[in-house]
C-alpha cells in the first residue's frame, strides 16, 4: 500500500504555523503518512509592504486569535522575544536586511534535506513561541533544540554558509510551489493538489486522508 504524502508550506514567523505543528507531529507519528516540510519566507520578507497597507483590524483579530486559539489546543505561547522578523519601529516597515528569518528558514530547509524537518520545526517553534526563553537567538538554545531533533546545529550552519545560494533557491521553489498549491499564505497543507490553508483545515485535511486510506501505523 502506497503511503500517502501532504506538502506542509510553513514559516518560522507564522503564530499559526507554530498552533499547527503539534497535530502534524501526532498525526505522522500516530499514521502511516508522510509530511513533506516546505519552508518560506513570511510574507513580510516576501512582500514588505503587506502589513503597512492591511486594515487595522486585521492585526487586532490576529492577536485576538492567535492567544484564543492557543488557549483552545492547550499550548503555551507568547509573541517571540525577539521576533523571527526585525521591523524597523520608526518606520513600521521591514528592512531587507533581517537579523534572524533568513538564518532559520535555511536551517529548516537543511534540516528537510536531512530528512528531519517535521522534528526540526517542531522544537524550534516551540522554542521560539512557548514564551518560555527571551533570546531564543542566544547561547545554545537553538543548539539544544536542533540536537532534541536529532540534528547538529553547527553542522547545518556550516552547510548554509557553503552554498547559502542553493537555500535561497530552495526557498523561492517552494514559494512558486505553495501558489501553484493554491494558496500565498501559512500554514499551508496540499494534498493531491487540493489546498488546505490555515491551522483550522488540520481536520479537513485528515479527513480527506482517511477517505484515502489512511490507517495507523
Amino acid at each position: 500500500m502506497t503511503t500517502p504524502a501532504f506538502d506542509v508550506f510553513w514559516s518560522f514567523r507564522s503564530p499559526y504555523s507554530y498552533l499547527l505543528t503539534p497535530r502534524l507531529v501526532e498525526l505522522v507519528r500516530e499514521f502511516d503518512v508522510t509530511c513533506n516540510v516546505r519552508i518560506v519566507y513570511p510574507i513580510a520578507v516576501r512582500q514588505a509592504d503587506f502589513f503597512s497597507n492591511a486594515d487595522p483590524l486585521w492585526f487586532f483579530y490576529l492577536m485576538k486569535d492567535t492567544y484564543r486559539t492557543a488557549q483552545f489546543l492547550g499550548l503555551p505561547y507568547r509573541w517571540p522575544s525577539p521576533d523571527p522578523v526585525y521591523m524597523d519601529p520608526a518606520t513600521r516597515s521591514y528592512p531587507k536586511e533581517q537579523p534572524h528569518i533568513h538564518r532559520l528558514s535555511h536551517l529548516g530547509v537543511a534540516a528537510a534535506e536531512r530528512g528531519r524537518g517535521l522534528e526540526f520545526i517542531s522544537e524550534v517553534s516551540m522554542l521560539i513561541w512557548n514564551g518560555a526563553t527571551d533570546n531564543w537567538h542566544e547561547g545554545d538554545h537553538l543548539a539544544n533544540a536542533a540536537a532534541r531533533a536529532g540534528l547538529d546545529l553547527a553542522e547545518m550552519d556550516a552547510a548554509v554558509a557553503a552554498d547559502t545560494a542553493h537555500f535561497v533557491a530552495q526557498i523561492e521553489t517552494n514559494q512558486v510551489d505553495q501558489r501553484k498549491g493554491g494558496h500565498y499564505g501559512v500554514p499551508l497543507m496540499v494534498h493531491d493538489d487540493e489546498p488546505f490553508f490555515g491551522q483550522d483545515r488540520f481536520d479537513q485535511l485528515k479527513w480527506r486522508l482517511e477517505q484515502k486510506g489512511l490507517h495507523r501505523r
